[in-house]
Protein backbone atom coordinates (compact mmCIF):
# COMPACT_ATOMS: atom_id res chain seq x y z
CA UNK A 1 0.00 0.00 0.00
CA UNK A 2 1.28 3.48 -1.01
CA UNK A 3 1.11 6.30 1.86
CA UNK A 4 -1.40 8.22 -0.51
CA UNK A 5 -3.31 4.91 -0.23
CA UNK A 6 -3.21 4.78 3.12
CA UNK A 7 -4.09 8.16 3.97
CA UNK A 8 -7.04 7.81 1.89
CA UNK A 9 -8.66 5.89 4.98
CA UNK A 10 -6.79 7.80 7.55
CA UNK A 11 -8.63 8.86 10.47
CA UNK A 12 -6.38 9.82 13.29
CA UNK A 13 -2.97 11.89 12.97
CA UNK A 14 -1.00 12.93 15.86
CA UNK A 15 1.83 15.21 16.58
CA UNK A 16 4.34 14.89 19.29
CA UNK A 17 7.39 16.30 20.00
CA UNK A 18 10.74 14.79 21.19
CA UNK A 19 9.15 13.43 24.75
CA UNK A 20 12.79 14.40 26.19
CA UNK A 21 10.74 15.28 29.95
CA UNK A 22 9.31 12.00 29.43
CA UNK A 23 12.12 10.07 27.98
CA UNK A 24 9.87 7.39 26.56
CA UNK A 25 9.72 8.69 23.20
CA UNK A 26 9.63 4.87 21.52
CA UNK A 27 7.29 3.07 24.20
CA UNK A 28 4.77 6.24 23.68
CA UNK A 29 4.43 6.08 19.85
CA UNK A 30 4.72 2.78 19.97
CA UNK A 31 1.39 3.03 22.41
CA UNK A 32 -0.64 5.76 20.22
CA UNK A 33 -0.08 3.42 17.68
CA UNK A 34 -1.40 0.25 19.54
CA UNK A 35 -4.43 2.62 19.88
CA UNK A 36 -5.11 2.76 16.50
CA UNK A 37 -2.88 6.15 15.75
CA UNK A 38 -3.02 6.09 11.84
CA UNK A 39 -0.06 8.66 11.13
CA UNK A 40 2.59 10.27 13.69
CA UNK A 41 4.08 13.30 13.01
CA UNK A 42 7.14 14.22 14.81
CA UNK A 43 7.00 18.11 15.36
CA UNK A 44 10.22 19.22 17.49
CA UNK A 45 11.51 23.32 16.67
CA UNK A 46 14.34 22.53 19.35
CA UNK A 47 15.81 19.42 17.55
CA UNK A 48 19.24 19.61 15.80
CA UNK A 49 18.67 17.56 12.49
CA UNK A 50 21.27 14.55 13.72
CA UNK A 51 18.71 13.92 16.74
CA UNK A 52 15.81 14.64 14.63
CA UNK A 53 16.99 12.15 12.67
CA UNK A 54 17.86 9.10 15.41
CA UNK A 55 14.76 9.68 16.50
CA UNK A 56 12.75 9.22 12.66
CA UNK A 57 14.65 6.12 12.78
CA UNK A 58 13.10 5.03 16.05
CA UNK A 59 9.56 5.92 14.69
CA UNK A 60 9.74 4.71 11.64
CA UNK A 61 10.93 1.05 13.11
CA UNK A 62 7.96 1.46 15.32
CA UNK A 63 6.09 2.29 12.31
CA UNK A 64 6.33 -0.38 10.11
CA UNK A 65 5.89 -3.54 12.89
CA UNK A 66 2.45 -1.49 13.45
CA UNK A 67 2.01 -0.85 9.10
CA UNK A 68 1.32 2.61 9.83
CA UNK A 69 2.29 6.13 8.45
CA UNK A 70 5.19 8.05 10.01
CA UNK A 71 5.86 12.12 8.89
CA UNK A 72 8.63 14.43 9.22
CA UNK A 73 7.19 18.74 9.48
CA UNK A 74 8.97 21.53 7.55
CA UNK A 75 12.45 20.04 6.85
CA UNK A 76 13.05 18.75 3.16
CA UNK A 77 16.74 17.75 3.49
CA UNK A 78 15.48 16.00 7.16
CA UNK A 79 12.33 14.09 4.90
CA UNK A 80 14.83 12.69 2.33
CA UNK A 81 17.85 11.81 4.22
CA UNK A 82 14.98 9.53 6.83
CA UNK A 83 12.91 8.53 4.02
CA UNK A 84 9.81 9.58 5.48
CA UNK A 85 6.66 8.58 3.43
CA UNK A 86 4.95 12.38 4.43
CA UNK A 87 6.08 15.32 4.19
CA UNK A 88 4.24 18.18 5.81
CA UNK A 89 4.42 21.81 5.01
CA UNK A 90 2.94 25.07 6.17
CA UNK A 91 1.91 28.14 4.33
CA UNK A 92 5.33 30.01 5.32
CA UNK A 93 7.32 26.90 4.66
CA UNK A 94 8.69 25.89 1.19
CA UNK A 95 6.62 26.07 -1.52
CA UNK A 96 5.02 23.23 -2.46
CA UNK A 97 6.19 23.03 -6.23
CA UNK A 98 9.93 23.09 -4.94
CA UNK A 99 9.26 20.43 -2.24
CA UNK A 100 7.81 18.09 -4.69
CA UNK A 101 10.52 18.82 -6.77
CA UNK A 102 12.93 17.52 -4.04
CA UNK A 103 10.58 15.31 -2.69
CA UNK A 104 9.13 13.08 -5.74
CA UNK A 105 7.75 9.99 -3.67
CA UNK A 106 6.16 11.19 -0.52
CA UNK A 107 2.79 12.56 0.21
CA UNK A 108 2.49 15.82 0.85
CA UNK A 109 0.00 17.98 3.23
CA UNK A 110 -0.13 21.20 3.69
CA UNK A 111 -2.09 23.47 6.21
CA UNK A 112 -4.74 25.85 5.33
CA UNK A 113 -6.39 28.24 8.10
CA UNK A 114 -8.77 30.50 5.56
CA UNK A 115 -11.50 29.38 2.78
CA UNK A 116 -8.65 30.82 0.02
CA UNK A 117 -5.96 28.38 1.09
CA UNK A 118 -8.97 25.70 1.53
CA UNK A 119 -9.61 26.39 -1.88
CA UNK A 120 -6.15 26.38 -3.53
CA UNK A 121 -4.97 22.94 -1.76
CA UNK A 122 -8.28 21.18 -3.18
CA UNK A 123 -6.96 22.68 -6.36
CA UNK A 124 -3.70 21.21 -6.29
CA UNK A 125 -5.27 17.64 -6.35
CA UNK A 126 -3.37 14.60 -6.11
CA UNK A 127 -1.14 13.89 -9.07
CA UNK A 128 2.06 15.00 -10.27
CA UNK A 129 3.13 17.94 -7.89
CA UNK A 130 -0.14 17.93 -6.28
CA UNK A 131 -1.32 17.81 -2.61
CA UNK A 132 -1.89 14.61 -0.84
CA UNK A 133 -3.82 15.80 2.06
CA UNK A 134 -4.97 19.41 3.91
CA UNK A 135 -5.15 19.92 7.05
CA UNK A 136 -7.58 22.16 8.36
CA UNK A 137 -7.16 25.13 11.54
CA UNK A 138 -6.18 25.27 14.40
CA UNK A 139 -9.75 25.25 15.02
CA UNK A 140 -9.38 26.55 19.13
CA UNK A 141 -6.00 28.41 20.46
CA UNK A 142 -3.56 26.11 20.78
CA UNK A 143 0.05 26.42 23.05
CA UNK A 144 1.44 24.09 20.38
CA UNK A 145 0.90 27.08 17.77
CA UNK A 146 1.46 30.35 20.07
CA UNK A 147 -0.09 32.98 17.98
CA UNK A 148 -1.95 31.48 15.33
CA UNK A 149 -5.34 33.07 15.48
CA UNK A 150 -8.02 30.52 15.77
CA UNK A 151 -9.85 29.79 12.70
CA UNK A 152 -13.13 28.23 14.51
CA UNK A 153 -15.76 25.30 12.97
CA UNK A 154 -16.98 27.27 10.20
CA UNK A 155 -13.96 26.92 8.22
CA UNK A 156 -14.50 22.78 8.84
CA UNK A 157 -17.79 23.44 6.93
CA UNK A 158 -16.46 25.41 4.50
CA UNK A 159 -13.65 22.53 3.91
CA UNK A 160 -16.68 19.61 3.94
CA UNK A 161 -18.63 21.44 1.42
CA UNK A 162 -15.78 22.89 -1.00
CA UNK A 163 -14.62 19.15 -0.86
CA UNK A 164 -17.80 17.95 -1.77
CA UNK A 165 -18.20 20.44 -4.59
CA UNK A 166 -15.15 19.43 -6.17
CA UNK A 167 -15.82 15.43 -5.60
CA UNK A 168 -19.28 15.97 -7.57
CA UNK A 169 -18.08 18.66 -10.26
CA UNK A 170 -15.43 15.60 -11.19
CA UNK A 171 -17.89 12.71 -10.71
CA UNK A 172 -15.82 11.84 -7.91
CA UNK A 173 -11.75 12.06 -9.67
CA UNK A 174 -10.58 14.58 -6.72
CA UNK A 175 -10.26 13.15 -3.37
CA UNK A 176 -7.80 14.89 -1.25
CA UNK A 177 -8.17 13.67 2.17
CA UNK A 178 -8.30 16.66 4.91
CA UNK A 179 -8.00 16.45 8.81
CA UNK A 180 -9.14 19.32 11.06
CA UNK A 181 -6.70 20.38 13.63
CA UNK A 182 -6.06 22.82 16.52
CA UNK A 183 -7.50 21.75 20.18
CA UNK A 184 -9.09 18.75 19.24
CA UNK A 185 -9.87 16.21 22.42
CA UNK A 186 -12.79 14.27 23.57
CA UNK A 187 -14.71 17.46 24.65
CA UNK A 188 -15.21 18.72 21.29
CA UNK A 189 -14.09 15.93 19.01
CA UNK A 190 -18.52 15.85 18.76
CA UNK A 191 -18.71 19.25 17.43
CA UNK A 192 -15.51 18.92 15.14
CA UNK A 193 -17.69 15.97 13.19
CA UNK A 194 -20.84 17.37 13.17
CA UNK A 195 -18.87 20.47 11.21
CA UNK A 196 -18.11 18.48 8.54
CA UNK A 197 -14.45 16.87 9.51
CA UNK A 198 -13.93 12.97 9.06
CA UNK A 199 -10.63 13.04 9.98
CA UNK A 200 -8.73 14.57 13.07
CA UNK A 201 -5.00 15.92 13.83
CA UNK A 202 -4.32 15.87 17.57
CA UNK A 203 -1.41 16.78 20.08
CA UNK A 204 -2.36 16.91 23.79
CA UNK A 205 -5.40 14.81 23.63
CA UNK A 206 -2.75 11.91 23.03
CA UNK A 207 1.08 13.31 24.44
CA UNK A 208 -0.50 14.10 27.56
CA UNK A 209 -2.97 11.29 28.43
CA UNK A 210 -1.81 9.07 30.87
CA UNK A 211 -2.45 5.98 28.78
CA UNK A 212 -1.71 6.92 25.20
CA UNK A 213 -3.54 3.62 23.49
CA UNK A 214 -6.64 4.23 25.39
CA UNK A 215 -6.92 7.75 24.64
CA UNK A 216 -6.39 7.05 20.87
CA UNK A 217 -8.54 4.14 21.09
CA UNK A 218 -11.79 6.33 22.89
CA UNK A 219 -10.91 9.59 20.02
CA UNK A 220 -11.63 6.63 17.22
CA UNK A 221 -14.84 5.57 18.88
CA UNK A 222 -16.01 9.29 19.86
CA UNK A 223 -15.26 9.77 15.68
CA UNK A 224 -17.26 6.53 15.31
CA UNK A 225 -20.09 7.80 17.83
CA UNK A 226 -20.44 11.12 16.74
Amino acid sequence: MTPTDALATARLYLCTDARRRQGDFEDFVDAAFAGGVDIIQLRDKTLEAAEELELLAVLRGVAERHGRLWAVNDRADVASVSGAPVFHIGQKDLPLGVARTLLPQPAIGLSTHSPEQVNAAIAASPGDGGLDYFCVGPLWATPTKPGREAVGLDLVTYAAEASKRAEETTDGAVHLPWFAIGGIDLSNVEQVVAAGAGRIVVVRAITEATDPTTAAKSLLEALDAA
